[in-house]
């Protein structure tokens, strides 16, 4: 046992030992990267024209933005990577509050109005979008609130709704700027999360169609949301209307085929496709670098999320399971959401494409969820090699017992000495 003890402490393993010290995923950093930097660069390549038309000319100005935002989440998502994730559950009612706050602050005269909604905070070039932030801290609340519930969770009064309540209240908030895809994105991760909790599926039914009512009668409560329904539907009939950006989209991707049209040669975002570099960067990278393009950015984030998703079940920690969950369950929503928009297969909702879009606030929330789970993925590895680590021991050292034994000679009978 102190032989195989000398051993690990000396030369053999202490090269494995060292690069596992701290357990980083690299499978998740690696594939974030290669993503974040693809994303620069088509920023960049959908913008630069708009760029031109500011003015100061700089056509460079949203690729210098993007790469200022991503700076700063690249900072937050190191921070969070080895800022221990438990540290969340005394910082819930912090987050909660924080989030209402924020979202009270946007209706009132400090909010930005842009394009008709009141969705920004802040000064100057200088802006945040609260409703991004309120993502993560929703997923955090509810991550919390529902592990400690496990022993109640089929108790539909005491262990299911409350939660759902503060999830209800934030939802009318985030739909006085109005903005009905995030509301709605944050609503069905909280139901992916319950679902996730182990509550039952009766009560998981009639919660579900108490939402879709409440998401229904929101949709048909404003003209220009009836309006993005009916161009999603049938854009060719309102094609100077509301079907105009989806049928831009369409042209946009028809053109770039299989291969592309080449880097930097999109036709649609020479002021065609309204918000090329924003919701509908998507059929930019369609445009220039074809079906192979997308093929890329749909390999990296489905790495991202598969990822996330045996993060979530190996952990053993009911809250960093269930935040795990709802991180990727969030992610996938939105790629669901803006990619749905622009092909056409769902309502244009203005929710950003995740590591592509151009927008700061987007981007650090994405980062910052990452590196949560990048931080479950630590604890969780680092957990998992010590227990695999003391079995490797407790038969290291049963082997070398049971050789040691079959070295002694055994004592003879005592029936062979009483003749």
């Amino acid at each position: 046992m102190n032989e195989y003890k000398d051993r690990k402490k000396g030369g053999e393993g202490v090269g494995e030992t060292s690069k596992k010290r701290f357990h980083i995923d690299w499978i998740l950093v690696v594939t974030l990267a290669l993503i974040s930097a693809f994303g620069l660069i088509m920023v960049y390549s959908a913008s630069f024209v708009r760029g031109y038309e500011l003015p100061d000319g700089n056509y460079a100005y949203f690729f210098e933005r993007q790469l200022m935002w991503l700076a700063v989440s690249t900072v937050l998502f190191l921070f969070l990577m080895f800022f221990p994730y438990r540290h969340f559950r005394k910082l819930t009612p912090l987050l909660i509050l924080g989030s209402v706050i924020l979202l009270l602050l946007v209706i009132t005269p400090l909010g930005i109005n842009v394009n008709g909604a009141q969705r920004w905070i802040g000064a100057g070039a200088f802006r945040i979008q609260p409703s991004e932030f309120v993502k993560l801290a929703v997923i955090i609340y509810l991550a919390y609130v529902y592990s400690k519930k496990q022993a109640y969770i089929n108790d539909l009064f005491k262990g299911l709704l409350p939660p759902l309540f503060v999830v209800g209240f934030l939802f009318g908030l985030i739909m006085l700027q109005p903005d009905l895809g995030t509301a709605t994105s944050i609503v069905a991760v909280a139901g992916l999360i319950v679902f996730c909790s182990g509550a039952r599926l009766l009560h998981l039914g009639w919660i579900g169609g108490l939402g879709a009512i409440a998401i229904v009668y929101y949709a048909r409560s404003a003209e220009y949301r009836m309006n993005r329904i009916i161009g999603f539907r049938d854009p060719f009939e309102h094609s100077f209307a509301d079907g105009y950006q989806l049928i831009q989209s369409y042209i946009a991707i028809a053109h770039g085929g299989v291969t592309g049209a080449g880097l930097g040669q999109s036709v649609q975002k020479l002021f065609y496709l309204p918000e090329a570099h924003t919701d509908f960067i998507l059929a930019i990278v369609s445009e220039e670098l074809g079906l192979l393009g997308i093929l890329f950015v749909f390999a990296c984030l489905s790495v991202i999320i598969m990822r996330g998703v045996v993060i979530g079940a190996r952990c053993r920690d009911a809250f960093g399971s269930l935040l795990a969950f709802g991180i990727v369950f969030q992610m996938a929503i939105q790629i669901l959401f803006n990619a749905g928009a622009v092909s056409g297969l769902l309502p244009i909702t203005g929710i950003p494409f995740p590591l592509l879009s151009y927008g700061g606030s987007s981007l650090m929330v994405t980062f910052m969820s990452l590196g949560i789970l990048a931080n479950i993925s630590r604890k969780t590895e680092k957990e998992r090699s010590e227990r695999l680590g003391s079995e490797a021991e407790y038969e290291e050292a049963e082997q070398e017992v049971a050789a040691a034994s079959s070295n002694v000679t055994p004592l003879r009978p005592v029936r062979q000495f009483t003749r």
